[in-house]
Parts: C-alpha cells; structure tokens; sequence
C-alpha cells in the first residue's frame, strides 16, 4: 500500500467538467463494463446521467458543497457534501482508480465523522459496490436497503470515534 498522500479540497468549478465527467465514469464502471457499447455510446451514457446527477443535487442539496480532492496536488475524485443541523449527507465520494487504497477516501470520511460532534453522517452505497466495506470498516451500519441502494449511517457516541475505527 502506497502512503498516504498530502489530501486537500477544492471548490468544484465549471472549469473542471471533464474531470467530473472523468471521476463519474469512474462511480459507474462496474456498470459500464457489463454493457455492450461502444466508447461513444457510453460517453453519452455517462454525460446525460452526469448532468441529471448535477441537476438534482443542485435542486435537491442546494446548500451542498461540491468538491474535488486533490492528491499531492493533482485531481484525485470528487466529495459532495450536504451539511444540514442534525446531519452531514455524504452525496458522493468518488476517488479515481489510480487514487484508490491509498487512504484518501478513509481520511475524508474519518474528517466528516470528526466534524460530525453530535450529528448523524450518512450514505448510500449501491450492495455490489466495494466501498461498502470502507464505510463499514469506519463504523458505518446499514439502516434500510432498497434492493439496489443501501443507507449507511455512522453516529458519534461512545466507541464511535474515527479513530477506534482504524
């Protein structure tokens, strides 16, 4: 396993559209790979259902912040966060592949539970994909499953910190 690397966060701008495209294609290649398109066809795929995501979670979570993470200063994925009193919604995580288990997404998620104080930090994770684990692994627990999507919270108290999580 690679260190971990110097991790930062970034507003999203309208500048970084290829790169969301990018670190979305990543959120659904498992998806990707099972169909028989070609790579324009699935481009097409990934630039309608990209800006139908932005335009729900823009109408939906207009307070959200949508962020990309940098790795040692390069473009590393994508955090969306909905801040709300009782609650921080994780909207989305995304790291790219040649990012991942190097501890980027752990570090995030360990930040938003420390941020969290009192507050309830959630999710939804699709039951095949393999972050479910991570999210497990820091103390997430699954409160409803709606046979494709499943809600994962994680809630401070006593023996909940991120760091007896590790």
């Amino acid at each position: 396993m690679s260190e971990t690397p110097n991790i930062t966060l970034r507003p999203a701008t309208a500048g970084d559209r290829e790169l969301l495209l990018a670190v979305y294609a990543a959120s659904r290649e498992i998806e990707l790979s099972m169909v028989p398109w070609d790579e324009e066809q699935k481009r097409t795929f990934v630039v309608h259902q990209f800006d139908a995501q932005t335009d729900y979670y823009t109408k939906t979570f207009p307070e959200a912040t949508h962020d990309i993470i940098e790795a040692d200063g390069e473009p590393a994925g994508r955090l969306y966060v909905d801040r709300r009193n009782d609650e921080i919604a994780i909207l989305d995580i995304t790291v790219l592949p040649p990012f991942r288990r190097r501890g980027i997404g752990s570090h995030l998620i360990r930040n938003l539970q420390n941020e969290a104080a009192e507050r309830i930090v959630s999710t939804y994770v699709e039951g095949f994909n393999p972050s479910l684990q991570l999210f497990e692994k820091l103390g997430f627990t699954a409160v409803s499953n709606d046979d494709v999507n499943l809600r994962l919270e994680w809630r401070s108290g006593p023996g909940s910190s991120p760091a007896s999580s590790r």
